[in-house]
């Protein structure tokens, strides 16, 4: 039987991977700091997340696949960055994408330890996001959370879909519901340029 948890966790960490990657490729670092990157970006909401809810050692830590995965995953996109000729729109659907897997994934993670939905879908955007924030912290970039793009708004969004869904329909529906919802208004708000109110003082 298919698990679909493990494969929204290991297609959000490989979404992640190739993201942060692809970032540091763009910054010119060489291998080392392209490896790290892609590792950041892939563990670091997980590794907050567990950390939180006092979850340890932390998931990559106990499943030695995990870190295999990414490490193939950042070898490969070494390898085949030539042939990507979009690459900063690859770039960004990947993020997208991973910042839908990963946001379901930590509200599973609080659903299953018995938090309250409000709670989980915190962690829910703590887990898709917070590997980015790592990531452009160390890339000296302003994190897109802390900016004007929709980003952790998406994943609340998404997060309250579920809830209210998970009642009425297959567990792995809502998922699959969630990710899409997720990956679209990240998409949707990048493309029509739709952004939150800007506060100055």
């Amino acid at each position: 039987m298919i698990n679909i948890s493990s494969i929204i966790e290991i297609s959000g960490t490989v979404a992640f991977a190739i993201s942060g990657a692809f970032s540091a490729m763009q910054k010119r670092m060489d291998i080392f700091g392209v490896i790290i990157m892609g590792f950041v970006t892939a563990i670091g909401g997980g590794t907050i997340r567990d950390i939180l809810i006092g979850d340890t050692p932390v998931s990559w830590m106990r499943d030695y696949k995990l870190p295999l995965i990414i490490l193939g995953t950042v070898i490969a996109a070494i390898l085949f960055k030539k042939y990507i000729k979009t690459f900063k729109v690859t770039l960004f659907l990947f993020d997208a994408l991973g910042l839908g897997l990963f946001t379901i994934i930590g509200i599973q993670k609080g659903v299953s330890i018995g938090l309250n939905p409000g709670i989980c879908i915190a962690l829910g955007t703590i887990t898709g996001c917070f590997g980015g924030v790592v990531r452009d912290i160390l890339l000296n970039h302003i994190p897109l959370i802390f900016h004007r793009e929709i980003y952790a708004t998406a994943c609340i969004f998404g997060g309250m879909l579920y809830f209210l869904l998970v009642g009425y329909l297959d567990i792995n529906i809502v998922k699959v519901i969630a990710i899409t919802v997720i990956c679209s208004v990240r998409i949707i708000a990048v493309k029509f340029k739709l952004t939150l109110p800007k506060l100055y003082v």
